[in-house]
C-alpha cells in the first residue's frame, strides 16, 4: 500500500471487487471528494468508459459516464452520474469544428452542452457537466479532474509551466486557462496525442486532470500528483521561514478567544443587516490559527484584492473579499463598525464597475453587489450565504483560496483570473439557466427564528413546523439537554448541511440548541449573542415558554410561586423583547416577536389564579411591546386553551390530579398516553369544535405570525381554543 503524507490512500480492494462498473466509478469518486484537500465541495468530477449493451441494438458499446451537473463527489451516487454513448460524443467534434471555422466560437460552445441530451444513454435524466468533454476526449478509460489546493497553488503561480515541469517531467503537461468545455477538451485530446507519456494535465489557474486504463492505478496516480505538489509547496515553504513568514510576516496580533467572541456578537447583527440589502444572508463565523494568520499578516490586503483563481472558488466568493483595514491594537469597535459600513459602500461600487466594465450585451442582470467574504484583522473571517450550508461552503471556498495563495506565494508568486474571465465564468449564460431551474425558495428561506421553550410541548411543534418551511431554528429551553434534543431531530431529519464547519457556535447546521432562563436579563443576552455568532443574527422570536403552578389545597398559592408565574409568563417575555430589540435596532431588518398568552386571560377560573391573571398581563403585554418595537418588529400572541398532548406542564400526576378534579373515570394503572387523552378529550367536549387541542395547531398560528401572510397584523391576539365560548371578548 503506498504511503503518503499530504493525502490518504484509502483503497479497499476488497471494497472494489464486490461492486460493478458503476459501482466502482461511485466508489473512487466518494474517495476521492471525501479529503478536502483533494477537492472541494462540489467540485471535480470522475469517468469511466465502461462497455455496455445497446438497449436498442443489443450490442456492446462503449458508454461514458461522467459526474453530471451539481451534487458532490463525496456524497454522489449512481443517480449523479451522466452516461453517454462515447461514439457520438467524439462525433460532436465535427459539428464543434464548422460552427468555430464560422467564427461562433464562443456560441458554439453554449451549443454543445445543448447537444449532450443527444449522446444519451438509456434515458439517463442527469444533465451532463461542461466538463463532459474532457473526460471524453482523453485516452484514459478511466478520468479524475481535482481541484486540490497543492495542484491549485502551482496553477495560479505566475511561472506554472516552468514549475509543472520541474515538479512533474514529462508526466504532467500543461494548458493555459481556458473556460471549460470542447475547446478545452479538443486541447487536451491534442496534448495526449503529441505526448502519449502524458498521464496528466496542469490546467492553468484551475486544476488538473489524469487519467489510466485501470481505476485503482487511476486513483493511486491521483494521489501521486497531489503528494508531488504537496511535498515541493512544503519544502519551500519551510525553507522562506514557514509559518512565521507566511503572507509577508504577521502586522498584527490576534485577540483573544473571548474578545473575539464579544467583538463578533457586538457587529455581527449590523453587518447582517448591511449585507443583506437585497436579500437577507446567514453567516459563518471562522477564527481558526490559519484564517488568523491570514487575516493578520502584511500581505493580506494585496492578496485578498487579486480575488481567487479558480472558478470554483470565485463562483461562491465573487471576484474578490471584502478587506477590513482595521487594526485590532489601537483601534476601537466603534471604528471598526464605521469602517465595515463605510467598506460595504465601497465594495458594492467596485462590484458594480466591475460588473459595467465585463458586461455584454447579453449579460444576465447584475446579482447581488454584497461582498459573501469579509476578513477582519485580530478576528478572522465572516462568510455569507442564503442558508448556514451555503455560508459554510463560502467559507470553505475561501480557506482553499488561503491555501492556494499560501502555496503559490511560497514557490513563486499568485496570480488571479483576468477580470473578464473571471466574469465570463459567473456571468456565464448557462450559469444564469442554471439558477433560474432551481426550485423557488421555501417561505421562511433566510430566516433565523429563536424558539424558546422549544424543549418540549408547543415549543417543539413549533419549531419542527417552522424549519419545514426553510427557517433556521433556534431551539432555546431552560433545560440544556431538551433544546439540544429538539435540535438534533432537526439535523437528523434535515441534515447537517455541507461545507467546512465554523469555529464552536458557527459549527452548526439548520438548527442549534441553546440554553437560556428567561427571568435573568444576562442570560438572554448571552443566548442572542451565541444567536449572532451561530448565523448572524435572528428574524422572529417565539416565546412558547411558561409555567403553571395550581393553588394549593387551602385555595392559595404560595407568594414566591406567584412570583415565579409572573417571571417567567410576564417578565420574562418582556425582557426577551427588551434585549432582542436591541439586536433588531442593530440589524435594521424586520422581524417578529409572539408571545403566548392563554385563553385563560379572558376567562377566570378557579384554582389558577396566578396563572390566569399572568397571561391576562401577557395579552396588553402584547399591546404595549407592539408599540414600544414599531414599526421594524411586529408583536402578535397566540393564546391556547389547555393543551394537554406533549404538554410540559401536563405530568402524570398533573393529569391524574385534574382527572380526578372533574370526576371523570380512571385507573391508576392506565397508560400515560390513555389518561392523556381522556383529559384531552374532557376539555375539547367543551368547546365548539369537540376536538381535542394540539401542539401543531398552535405551530400552525406560529408560523402565520413570523411569515408575512399576516404582514399587516400587529398587537393582536389570536386564540387557538377549540371555539371556547366562555372566552369570547366582549
Amino acid at each position: 500500500m503506498p504511503t503518503y503524507q499530504h493525502v490518504n490512500f484509502l483503497w479497499d480492494a476488497a471494497k472494489a471487487a464486490s461492486l460493478d462498473s458503476v459501482g466502482r466509478l461511485v466508489y473512487r469518486s466518494n474517495l476521492l471528494g471525501g479529503d478536502q484537500r483533494i477537492t472541494n465541495t462540489g467540485g471535480g468530477n470522475t469517468s469511466s468508459k465502461i462497455t455496455e449493451k445497446d438497449p436498442l441494438t443489443g450490442r456492446p458499446i462503449e458508454v461514458l459516464w461522467v459526474k453530471g451537473s451539481g451534487g458532490d463527489l463525496r456524497t454522489s451516487t449512481r443517480e449523479n452520474f451522466s452516461s453517454l454513448y462515447q461514439e457520438k460524443l467524439v462525433g460532436m467534434q465535427t459539428l464543434y469544428g464548422a460552427r468555430k471555422d464560422k467564427g461562433l466560437k464562443s456560441p458554439a460552445e453554449d451549443d454543445m452542452v445543448g447537444m449532450y441530451p443527444h449522446a444519451t444513454f438509456n434515458l439517463n435524466p442527469r444533465p451532463s457537466s461542461i466538463d463532459t468533454p474532457l473526460h471524453s476526449f482523453l485516452p484514459g478509460k478511466h478520468v479524475d479532474h481535482m481541484h486540490p489546493n497543492a495542484i491549485i497553488a502551482i496553477a495560479a503561480s505566475k511561472h506554472c509551466e516552468k514549475l509543472t515541469k520541474e515538479i512533474f517531467g514529462g508526466e504532467m503537461a500543461y494548458v493555459p486557462w481556458m473556460r471549460p468545455g470542447f475547446e478545452l477538451g479538443l486541447a487536451m485530446q491534442e496534448i495526449a496525442r503529441r505526448h502519449p507519456k502524458t498521464r496528466a494535465i496542469m490546467m492553468g489557474q484551475h486544476g488538473f486532470i489524469s487519467w489510466a486504463d485501470d481505476d485503482k492505478e487511476c486513483y493511486t496516480l491521483t494521489l501521486d500528483f497531489i503528494e508531488r505538489a504537496a511535498a515541493y509547496i512544503e519544502e519551500k515553504y519551510a525553507a522562506k521561514g514557514g509559518d512565521d513568514a507566511a503572507f509577508g510576516g504577521a502586522k498584527f496580533h490576534s485577540l483573544a478567544p473571548e474578545k473575539r467572541r464579544e467583538n463578533f456578537a457586538a457587529i455581527l447583527p449590523a453587518l447582517r443587516g448591511l449585507v443583506s440589502s437585497e436579500k437577507r444572508f446567514i453567516a459563518t463565523v471562522q477564527d481558526d490559527e490559519k484564517i488568523l494568520r491570514f487575516v493578520n499578516s502584511k500581505d493580506a490586503p494585496r492578496l485578498a484584492e487579486l480575488g481567487t483563481s479558480c472558478p470554483d472558488h470565485f463562483l461562491r466568493t465573487k471576484i474578490k473579499p471584502l478587506y477590513v483595514n482595521w487594526n485590532p491594537q489601537h483601534d476601537s469597535l466603534e471604528a471598526l463598525r464605521e469602517k465595515l459600513a463605510a467598506g460595504i459602500e465601497r465594495y458594492r461600487k467596485d462590484y458594480a464597475a466591475y460588473y459595467h466594465k465585463c458586461r455584454h450585451a447579453n449579460s444576465p442582470a447584475m446579482r447581488d453587489p454584497n461582498p459573501t467574504v469579509i476578513l477582519i484583522p485580530g478576528l478572522g473571517m465572516i462568510a455569507w450565504g442564503k442558508d448556514k450550508s451555503e455560508s459554510r461552503v463560502t467559507a470553505e471556498f475561501y480557506n482553499c483560496a488561503v491555501e492556494v495563495m499560501r502555496g503559490a506565494e511560497a514557490i513563486d508568486t499568485y496570480i488571479a483570473l483576468p477580470q473578464q474571465e473571471a466574469f465570463d465564468i459567473e456571468y456565464w449564460l448557462l450559469e444564469e439557466a442554471k439558477l433560474k431551474r432551481m426550485p423557488a425558495e421555501k417561505e421562511l428561506a433566510r430566516q433565523v427564528i429563536v424558539v424558546i421553550g422549544a424543549g418540549s410541548g408547543i415549543g417543539k411543534e413549533t419549531a419542527h413546523r417552522l424549519v419545514k418551511e426553510g427557517a433556521h431554528i433556534v431551539s432555546v429551553d431552560l433545560n440544556n439537554a431538551a433544546a439540544q434534543e429538539t435540535a438534533n431531530e432537526i439535523v437528523k431529519k434535515y441534515g447537517a448541511g455541507i461545507g467546512v464547519a465554523g469555529t464552536g457556535l458557527s459549527n452548526c447546521g439548520p438548527a442549534v440548541g441553546l440554553a437560556c432562563d428567561i427571568t435573568r436579563r444576562e442570560s438572554i443576552r448571552h443566548m442572542l449573542d451565541d444567536v449572532a455568532i451561530a448565523y448572524g443574527g435572528f428574524d422572529s422570536i417565539c416565546v412558547t415558554a411558561g409555567i403553571f403552578v395550581p393553588s394549593n389545597t387551602t385555595g392559595h398559592i404560595p407568594d414566591d410561586k406567584w412570583a415565579l408565574t409572573f417571571a417567567i409568563n410576564v417578565t420574562g417575555a418582556y425582557l426577551v423583547g427588551d434585549e432582542a430589540a436591541k439586536t433588531w435596532r442593530k440589524q435594521g431588518l424586520r422581524g417578529n416577536l409572539v408571545l403566548t398568552t392563554s385563553a385563560n386571560a379572558v376567562v377566570a377560573k378557579k384554582g389558577s389564579l396566578a396563572y390566569d391573571t399572568s397571561k391576562a398581563a401577557a395579552n396588553h403585554l402584547v399591546r404595549e411591546l407592539a408599540i414600544e418595537l414599531a414599526p421594524l418588529v411586529r408583536v402578535n400572541g397566540v393564546a391556547p386553551a389547555t393543551v394537554v398532548q406533549g404538554s410540559a406542564m401536563f405530568p402524570r400526576d398533573r393529569v391524574i390530579g385534574s382527572l380526578a378534579k372533574y370526576n371523570i373515570e380512571f385507573s391508576e394503572k392506565e397508560p400515560t398516553e390513555s389518561l392523556v387523552a381522556k383529559l384531552a378529550q374532557f376539555y375539547a367536549d367543551r368547546t365548539l369544535t369537540k376536538s381535542p387541542i394540539t401542539p401543531a395547531d398552535q405551530a400552525e398560528a406560529y408560523f402565520l405570525l413570523v411569515s408575512n401572510r399576516l404582514s399587516k397584523t400587529t398587537g393582536q391576539v389570536i386564540t387557538v381554543d377549540g371555539g371556547l365560548h366562555e372566552a369570547f371578548l366582549r
